[in-house]
């Protein structure tokens, strides 16, 4: 009977977890997958477009297998206890424990999968998928463009409001020249129409505008600017020299962890402080995100467990509760990531040490009941 009770509970939960991963995975590549879609309209390959998602997708399920698996288990065993399932389990004498067997196995599997996810093959491959898009645009300039969004060369800042990616021709544009310190703008430039040239082979772009209208500063506080109407004005972009200078360093979140190991030796040989705690920060929030799923059983089970058949809808609303404040919890700690003083790499361990604690101490409660 047992043997049939665990086949049961983990069908469950195996069809819920599925359900659960295919749409937070959705979601979460969802912004992803509509640049996908303009790289195709702007003339991208389309398995350039579809390498780079599969690129990004093991670092997205590295955060959407803990929380489809804790969807789960809140579904699951919220339906078992409103269904007055577990007590009847409970009543021909199957424990707690002997019920859960099977989930505590599974989402140990899941676990050591979020492992490898989050130290290796998640950081790696997005390291790849930026490398993807710096390629698409050295290849396809024209895709960087997108109306309301900021391109930024140097001490230009450049927004569109219209483009035609077959002609390169662009409509309401406004640059902004800033000085060499970046402190201030220099100049203002607004035109109706202008268009985007291409030089493929030396990897540069002419930005000519027509008819444009020119404000000049001489200081922050100049209130009488120089204006200059309907002149035509271009900007030449090395676009090709910017990105290649801007693929030679890694981040430390594009690494896995051979290559921070190897990071952090050279560090301490240089004696860096500040950047040994950013290295073992990034590598202590990856274990601590790793672990999300046996946090989520520990603490998950017990509060399904409780549930009443009225409260059966609230499951799904604590799953996005839970798992939005661990993630945020760990996630914090890259904002203390300069700052040695604060130990950032502790820090990160408050979160699961608390759902790991307050969930064992409720399951064994539960447990002797």
């Amino acid at each position: 009977m047992l043997k049939t009770l665990n086949f049961y509970v983990a069908k469950n939960f195996l069809f819920t977890f599925l359900m659960a991963m295919g749409v937070l995975t959705f979601g979460m590549t969802g912004a992803r997958l509509v640049k996908v879609f303009e790289y195709i309209s702007n003339g991208v390959n389309i398995s350039t477009a579809m390498l780079f998602m599969m690129y990004v997708l093991p670092i997205a399920l590295a955060f959407t297998i803990p929380w489809a698996a804790l969807v789960s288990i809140m579904l699951v065993f919220g339906r078992l206890s409103a269904d007055n399932e577990i007590t009847a389990m409970r009543a021909c004498g199957v424990s707690i424990l002997q019920v859960v067997a099977p989930i505590i196995m599974l989402t140990f599997a899941l676990t050591c999968l979020c492992l490898y996810l989050q130290l290796d093959v998640g950081p790696r491959y997005l390291g790849k998928a930026q490398v993807v898009v710096k390629s698409v645009a050295v290849d396809h300039p024209l895709a960087l463009f997108e109306p309301g969004i900021p391109i930024e060369f140097d001490n230009l800042s450049m927004y569109i409001d219209q483009k035609n990616p077959e002609t390169g021709e662009i409509k309401g544009i406004q640059v902004y020249n800033l000085s060499k310190d970046a402190k201030r703008i220099e100049q203002d430039v607004t035109a109706s129409s202008g268009k985007i040239v291409v030089d493929k082979v030396a990897q540069k772009m002419d930005i000519i505008l027509e008819n444009a209208t020119i404000i000049a500063y001489e200081n922050n506080n100049d209130e009488h600017p120089r204006r200059t109407f309907g002149k035509e004005m271009k900007f030449t972009l090395e676009y090709g020299k910017e990105f290649n200078r801007k693929r030679i360093a890694l981040r430390d979140k594009h690494l896995g962890y051979e290559g921070l190991y190897a990071r952090s030796i050279i560090e301490r040989k240089r004696n860096s402080t500040e950047r040994i705690c950013e290295i073992e920060t990034e590598l202590n929030q990856r274990v601590a995100l790793a672990l999300a799923p046996m946090a989520f059983l520990l603490l998950g089970l017990p509060m399904a467990i409780r549930t009443s058949r009225r409260e059966t809808s609230i499951g799904l609303f604590m799953s996005v509760l839970l798992a939005g404040l661990y993630f945020g919890s760990v996630l914090v700690s890259d904002s203390l990531k300069s700052t040695p003083w604060m130990f950032p790499q502790y820090i990160v361990w408050i979160p699961p040490a608390l759902y790991q604690i307050f969930g064992a101490i409720y399951i064994f409660r539960i447990a002797r009941r």
